[in-house]
């Protein structure tokens, strides 16, 4: 296997990840759709489940995400729902990439791994925004909503873009953690 190629495959997965750890059943739902009759063929528990459940399930917490998560009270149950999901979630949509995409079993379980890691790292990354002093911007919700959205497609559409999205993203993640260990060391 060429490098190119595995890097390229590698940036899928790291975009499916960060997608899930903006938002948790998004992007299995965008999944879902774009693999044809196949309907969650490649993702290990949702292909145990007949394609009319999951597509109520998912369709159900996407809404949910969507609409209830702009509500303070509400979204912090989803935040914590989120967390704890986020990385198992993660892991599947990075199986179910792996799969898609034949990846060799031993790049599957790192991509597994990381997918986990970073979905975690993204999710703690909202937490944090959430629990600072000053609430984010209502715009911002819109924005992370989108770029779920646009990451779960760029996985199978352009997945070194949403790679790099995705990286972005932890390079995020590190700078605010950073800034943020800086003011608490300055209170």
């Amino acid at each position: 296997m060429e490098i190119t190629v595995i890097i390229t495959e590698i940036l899928a997965i790291l975009s499916i990840a960060a997608a899930t750890g903006l938002r948790v059943a998004l992007p299995l739902l965008v999944i879902g759709l774009m693999s044809g009759e196949q309907l969650w063929a490649n993702v290990p528990l949702l292909s145990k489940l007949p394609p009319a459940l999951c597509i109520g399930l998912l369709m159900s917490w996407s809404t949910a995400e969507l609409m209830l998560s702009k509500d303070t009270y509400k979204q912090r149950v989803f935040q914590i729902a989120e967390l704890i999901l986020s990385p198992g979630v993660a892991a599947l949509a990075a199986i179910a990439v792996a799969r898609t995409l034949n990846l060799a079993p031993w790049i599957s379980v790192i991509g597994t791994v990381v997918s986990a890691l970073l979905a975690l790292a993204i999710q703690l990354l909202q937490v944090g925004w959430f629990y600072r002093p000053k609430r984010p911007p209502g715009w911002l919700f819109f924005v992370i909503d989108g770029l779920c959205v646009m990451l779960a497609f760029l996985t199978f559409d352009a997945p070194r873009q949403g790679g790099i999205i995705a990286l972005l993203l932890l390079w995020l993640v590190i700078r605010t953690s950073y800034v943020w260990k800086n003011w608490s060391k300055g209170r």
